[in-house]
């Protein structure tokens, strides 16, 4: 009889609930994972009757499911202290690549490496960002992996600029001098070397500067210290740098290791219209001294930043990037489709992946050492668990109505 089709449609409703809330209360551990909810539609038979008011004459013919949502809230983060973890804070999929090189997208940030050092997923996809070169990340450049094992090494970089954050004393007597500025400096092999900055106040407002380095570090040095760059710095009554005219650019010789030379150098007090020198009552000082070049070393360490930088600590002491974690958004992200494995693919409904950098284009930051957990609330499945178990009762009982019915039918034609 057609009647049974009515609730064998609604038994099997109730079944493909059990198995939606089961799969959820399943994953409820998983590292990623997104509730998932069945949405249910009716059926009606297509006739044309009607009534004597011209209204349609309908009877159900039982129910179907419509759509399966997925709930893309965030769920809590779990800080791991694992430097390889991570977790999207907002919108946003991380971008992996699959073993046949097809992308994929998940929140799961649960990655580890791989013997080559690369960031993995534990089903072994490789985490995509976009690259950098000498600490330096290219975002027009095409996704890659990316590479945090230990055999990261990076080569010497000489440098070219030094800056360096001082005061000077302006109740200092002419003829009188401040505390020299230290800034450590590399050469093409990565060998340090020290430059000492000596001022001397030479009139009102009117500083002579001198940068020295140990005579030893050079080929044919004499005495204790050589000379490799002066020049005057001019004040004006406020204090504030306003003429380098004089200045001579930093040029070291013949270094005795063997690096590439000269070896010259721009810097290291700003210029007039952004100094990093001033002269005011305070007592002189230097405040800070930098170099934009580095020793060779080996990675030691590495931290995930909020717009996906992974920045690397390497045995001579300096932090670069080493590449960025790329973040890929959806117009439709109820159009994804699970790929199992905490994995989505891009669909026609969901539109193609929007990838860019974090924190940009209303893409969410990336979070470092931790993970996102299962956004799965047992209360609230539960709940749903009842109600599919009395839906599959109630539309068994109305079979075994169905049945009786049947039953007493054939009964009254024999």
């Amino acid at each position: 009889m057609g009647s049974f089709s009515t609730p064998l449609s609604g038994l099997t409703a109730a079944q493909d609930q059990l198995q939606s809330v089961s799969n959820n209360l399943a994953n409820i551990d998983t590292d990623g994972y997104k509730d998932q909810t069945l949405t249910f539609s009716d059926i009606f038979s297509q006739t044309g009757a009607t009534n004597g008011s011209g209204d349609p004459l309908q009877t159900g013919y039982g129910v179907a499911v419509s759509s399966t949502d997925s709930n893309f809230t965030e769920g809590s983060l779990n800080a791991t202290g694992t430097s390889s973890n991570m977790a999207v804070s907002g919108n946003g999929f991380f971008v992996t690549q699959s073993a046949t090189g097809a992308p994929d997208y998940t929140r799961a940030g649960d990655f580890t490496t791989n013997n080559a050092g690369q960031l993995v997923t534990p089903s072994g996809e490789l985490l995509l960002g976009y690259p950098a070169v000498g600490g330096v990340v290219n975002t027009s450049a095409a996704l890659q992996p990316l590479q945090v094992g230990s055999g990261v090494t990076i080569p010497a970089v000489a440098s070219t600029t030094i800056g360096v954050s001082a005061n000077l004393a302006s109740g200092t007597a002419v003829g009188g001098t401040a505390p020299s500025s230290s800034v450590d400096i590399y050469d093409s092999l990565g060998t340090s070397h020290v430059l000492t900055i000596s001022y001397t106040k030479t009139a009102a407002g009117t500083w002579n500067y001198s940068v020295t380095i140990p005579s030893s570090d050079i080929t044919g040095g004499t005495g204790t210290t050589t000379t490799v760059g002066s020049g005057t710095l001019n004040f004006n009554s406020a204090g504030t740098l306003t003429s380098t005219t004089t200045v001579v650019p930093i040029s070291i010789p013949t270094l005795a290791d063997g690096a590439t030379s000269p070896l010259t150098l721009t810097g290291p007090f700003g210029t007039a219209a952004s100094p990093t020198i001033t002269q005011s009552g305070l007592a002189s000082g230097t405040s800070a001294a930098t170099t934009d070049g580095f020793a060779s070393g080996t990675l030691v360490n590495y931290a995930v930043q909020p717009d996906g930088t992974i920045e690397g600590t390497f045995s001579g002491g300096n932090t670069l990037a080493l590449g960025q974690v790329a973040v890929a958004s959806f117009a439709n992200v109820q159009g994804l489709v699970s790929a199992g494995s905490n994995n989505y693919q891009a669909t026609a409904a969901s539109g193609s992946a929007v990838i860019g950098v974090a924190g940009t284009g209303g893409r969410g930051t990336v979070v470092g050492g931790s993970v996102e957990e299962s956004n799965v609330d047992i209360a609230t499945e539960f709940a749903k668990l009842i109600v599919a178990q009395q839906a599959y009762s109630a539309n068994a009982k109305s079979i075994t109505t169905f049945n009786q019915v049947s039953q007493a039918t054939i009964a009254m034609l024999q």
